[in-house]
């Protein structure tokens, strides 16, 4: 056990004592794929503090959202915060959103392949302009980073040349642009760095020049209708520790 989980589990234990003479329980949780690889991490000590069950639920911020809105249980979201705050104001979701960790949109190209230049917005037109294939998540399937990639083609003025050689993943954990890139369907991709940095078979080889950048911030909020909402926040209580915090900037999750 690393010396972050060993505090998380000390934290943890600390927030729960009231609660580890309680029946075992199942948290049925929605986790935007970006958080994945941290959360994967975080949540076993949480069980075997507490006793309890964590059921994630991992996909887009938006794609979850519409997944909710349909009825699919969750006693807690964690999702970028515009779309939290949505199903805030809709009253799907309790007010007061807890702030979780923020990331950005990474350029990675597969491991080994060169490094091309990305570190202004005139470097990242002539990369984008020269690679044969680009992949970005599909606006389609709920990411929040399509919307703003596309916009940004738009002001690069290459929107026409980059639509013409996209390749698009669906998102979620089964749907990855780095998928895209690690198997050379595409030769760079553009994703939450938090989700490129979680597959070892590609590079992370800059961020958006700061011109064109998007920072997300993923918040947690206890759904309305929760069935386990004091289990749901002793499970937020556990992501939001300092030791929480150490683990998300190994996974790129702490711009």
């Amino acid at each position: 056990m690393t010396r972050h989980l060993r505090r998380a589990v000390v934290a943890t234990t600390a927030l729960l004592l009231a609660a580890e003479s309680s029946p075992a329980i199942e948290i049925n949780a929605m986790i935007t794929t970006a958080m994945k690889a941290a959360v994967d991490e975080m949540v076993p000590p949480f069980e075997r503090a507490t006793g309890h069950t964590v059921r994630v639920v991992y996909g887009p911020s938006g794609g979850l959202a519409r997944r909710f809105n349909s009825g699919e249980p969750a006693d807690l979201i964690v999702i970028s915060s515009e779309v939290l705050d949505q199903l805030i104001k809709q009253g799907k979701v309790a007010p007061g959103r807890t702030d979780v960790a923020r990331t950005g949109i990474g350029i990675a190209v597969r491991k080994g392949a060169p490094k091309p230049d990305v570190s202004t917005p005139e470097a990242l037109k002539r990369t984008l302009l020269a690679a044969k294939s680009v992949g970005h998540t599909a606006p389609a399937g709920g990411g929040v980073t399509a919307a703003h990639l596309l916009k940004m083609f738009e002001k690069l003025g290459i929107a026409a040349e980059v639509a013409a050689k996209t390749k698009l993943a669906a998102g979620g954990p089964n749907g990855r642009v780095s998928v895209l890139i690690s198997s050379g369907e595409a030769e760079i991709g553009m994703q939450l760095v938090s989700e490129l940095m979680s597959n070892p078979d590609v590079e992370v080889i800059g961020m958006l020049p700061n011109e064109l950048r998007m920072i997300v911030v993923t918040s947690a909020g206890i759904t309305v209708n929760a069935k386990q909402p004091d289990a749901a926040k002793a499970l937020i209580g556990h992501l939001t520790t300092p030791a929480a915090a150490a683990i998300y900037k190994t996974k790129g999750l702490g711009l």
